[in-house]
């Protein structure tokens, strides 16, 4: 008889950013301390409408002062992904050149979210 070795499934969360002034410093947060927990999940951020402004150059924390784009780099450097909805940039007038370079883009945040939900089988967290 032998015995199969089955791989671990590997945790998988979307966080979801749509306003950066309420959840872009708490949820940079929240995912530094999921990664301090669990080490090996693969978190996407997904932003759009005004969470992609915590992604803009020079964007910082409206009460601390606090810069996003040391904290987006450090959690880059863990394997984190960040993704801008390319239907804010267009309702909004902005230009990709006017964000962090460590951001790539998604035609729709929400269509995004809903992929990686339902076929990739992440889990939905909101800050």
């Amino acid at each position: 008889m032998c015995c199969a070795t089955v791989a671990a499934a590997q945790d998988k969360a979307v966080y979801h950013i749509d306003n950066a002034a309420a959840q872009g410093l708490k949820g940079l947060r929240n995912i530094r301390n999921h990664l301090d927990t669990a080490p090996d999940t693969k978190i996407i951020v997904v932003t759009h409408a005004e969470g992609v402004d915590m992604l803009m150059e020079g964007a910082k924390e409206e009460r601390s002062k606090t810069e996003y784009a040391p904290l987006v780099s450090a959690l880059k450097a863990r394997g984190v992904k960040f993704e801008i909805g390319e239907i804010t940039l267009k309702n909004r007038n902005l230009k990709k050149d006017q964000f962090i370079l460590d951001a790539d883009y998604t035609p729709s945040g929400v269509v995004r979210i809903a992929q990686l939900q339902t076929r990739d089988h992440y889990a939905y967290i909101k800050p």
